[in-house]
């Protein structure tokens, strides 16, 4: 019996910090939060999304007597670009920039406090070792919410000063989900930066190795562009060119922000322009589909991409969990 007590004592006296990953993740928001870093980005995100707004704001002004004919005509200051800078879209350009907060907030998670020799003290707290990179990826990702929020906020709030068009149920719910799917793009990018911190015993070598994934997967005229051709060039089927560009987590999301911001959009293919959504509304009257139908759409791309965010920091978990860092 005064042995079995003994093993309890035991047992009892060293156990598991049930918030050691808050602790960690505390300390690395508030580091986010105060860095130079964070207002830099949050500079970048805020500019990349104000620039394609402002003009948003002036395509739909200058087709003010027909946009009333439009269902849920608030989502289109996040779609409509210029005739001639197509590229100018709100959900575009957060689509390219926003995975850049991901790199930028995980590259130097883990091999940064190794090169500074910081990582060995930290482990010798009471906590395990797994706290470490769960609080990192949770820091991360709250930041990321935080800069998403902030630019969600601005982009409805100047729709509301510019335009005084006042959003929907419908509307709010739809822009809810595409904050959300946003949110869950970046953090595969997150995760995706974390497992190069991992694997990567240099920060700024992690670093490049992000930006051209980056460069490659992120930017429309770089990795799709190559797969498509590539498809074309090999089978010359346009569906196994389809297919092979649905292999980039970019291509997923940009059809899922298709849907989300336009109750029209029938197909996860593209959606359709201003004029082109008038014209429609002229001559199908109740054309829109409800939030259901859509999420419905899009709920295979966005299983796809929670299993490739899970996927990437399982990836990171396992090999930081077999890493010795003590050394």
């Amino acid at each position: 019996m005064s042995g079995a007590t003994q093993a309890s004592r035991s047992h009892v006296s060293t156990p598991r910090h049930p918030a050691g990953w808050t602790i960690v993740a505390a300390k690395e928001f508030a580091d986010h939060i105060l860095s130079a870093r964070f207002l830099v980005l949050l500079l970048i995100l805020g500019v990349a999304a104000l620039i394609p707004l402002y003009f948003a704001a002036e395509g739909i002004r200058s087709v003010a007597p027909v946009a009333s004919e439009v269902p849920a005509i608030f989502l289109y200051l996040f779609r409509v670009s210029p005739p001639d800078f197509g590229i100018l879209r709100v959900d575009l350009w957060v689509s390219i920039t926003a995975p850049l907060l991901g790199i930028a907030f995980a590259f130097d998670s883990v091999n940064g406090e190794r090169h500074e020799g910081t990582l060995p003290r930290l482990l010798s707290q009471p906590i395990h070792r797994d706290d470490v990179i769960n609080g990192k990826f949770v820091a991360g990702l709250g930041v990321i919410t935080l800069v998403l929020l902030a630019v969600v906020l601005v982009i409805t709030g100047f729709g509301l000063l510019r335009l005084g068009v006042v959003p929907g149920e419908g509307e709010i719910l739809r822009v809810v989900l595409w904050f959300l799917v946003t949110l869950l793009y970046v953090a595969l990018w997150l995760a995706i930066g974390v497992l190069l911190s991992v694997v990567i015993r240099g920060a700024a070598t992690s670093a490049l190795i992000g930006v051209g994934l980056w460069l490659f997967v992120a930017v429309p005229y770089f990795g799709p562009a190559l797969f498509g051709l590539v498809g074309g060039v090999v089978t010359g089927d346009p569906a196994t060119q389809q297919l092979l560009q649905r292999l980039l987590p970019s291509t997923l999301y940009f059809e899922v922000t298709s849907v989300l911001l336009d109750p029209q959009v029938a197909t996860t293919a593209s959606s359709l322009s201003l004029s082109q959504a008038i014209q429609s509304a002229a001559r199908i009257p109740n054309a829109a589909l409800s939030v259901e139908q859509s999420v419905l759409l899009i709920w295979p791309h966005v299983v796809t991409l929670f299993g490739a965010t899970v996927g990437c920091f399982a990836l990171a978990y396992a090999r930081f969990m077999r890493q010795e860092v003590r050394a």
